[in-house]
């Protein structure tokens, strides 16, 4: 996270480790809130990490995807509605593969949940509380129509909040999926810039990267990265397979 972010940050630890931090926004008595997630260590002998995908619209990286498969490396998708209609080949590779891949929902339409301000790096907001209910449960409808299992987490587009989307997500019955290392910024970074974010996660990381972006070199990154963490013996766990972790966050955190 930025350390300008870290400065600000109003620490509230919850089950997973969950760190929200609340973060000024440009505009006059708004804030929104950004999820920070960890996941139980696992030691010296086998350190772990969550990697997550997000799937927000577009096509997959089928370098990362291969990847995943050919070295049998776990993670926890999150797609949209909207990602799902044209990606049903990769869902059916993910399907084939229950013990690689969780799928969770992004959301119908790939929707900041923010209803205090119209924007979120570019994106328009849900604007209301009905909308972003809306989102997440078309999201959720999505993903039974293309019968996968129903999801238990949630982590909408920008993976940022007003506080009270928040309390909405929880009353919906979702854990907010928060991370703690932005390997790929959008996929806007270089390749090289990716593979050395990865490579320097820590013991009880949770990794955010894209993987419906086929046409950068983000991609090619993250491909990079998760294999020199395998190579330094990690471990990648499901978010679903993950136990809660009473360890306080790493100092400095």
């Amino acid at each position: 996270m930025d350390p300008i972010v870290n400065k600000l940050s109003a620490v509230l630890a919850i089950p997973f480790l969950v760190l929200s931090a609340s973060v000024a926004s440009p505009h006059k008595d708004t804030h929104f809130v950004e999820p920070k997630l960890y996941i139980a260590r696992g030691g010296n002998i086998t350190p772990q990490v969550a990697l997550t995908l997000d799937a927000c619209s577009g096509q997959t990286d089928m370098r990362m995807l291969n990847a995943l498969v050919e070295n049998h490396i776990p993670a926890t998708i999150f797609v949209t509605g909207r990602w799902l209609k044209h990606n049903a080949h990769s869902v059916a590779i993910m399907k084939a593969h229950p013990d690689l891949f969780e799928l969770e929902n992004h959301g119908l339409n790939h929707i900041p949940a923010i209803d205090n301000q119209p924007t979120m790096f570019g994106l328009k907001t849900a604007g209301s509380l009905a909308a972003i209910r809306t989102e997440i449960e078309g999201g959720a409808n999505a993903m039974t129509a293309a019968t996968l299992t129903k999801p238990a987490w949630y982590r909408d587009a920008t993976a940022r909040y007003s506080d009270d989307a928040i309390t909405l997500v929880h009353q919906m019955g979702y854990r907010v999926a928060g991370y703690s290392l932005n390997a790929d910024v959008g996929a806007s970074l270089l390749a090289g810039q990716v593979e050395k974010r990865i490579s320097a996660a820590k013991d009880g990381d949770v990794i955010i990267a894209h993987v419906n972006q086929p046409t950068r070199v983000a991609g090619e990154g993250v491909v990079k990265g998760i294999l020199a963490l395998k190579q330094k013996g990690f471990h990648f766990a499901r978010l679903e397979d993950v136990q809660e972790s009473e360890q306080p966050a790493r100092p400095g955190v």
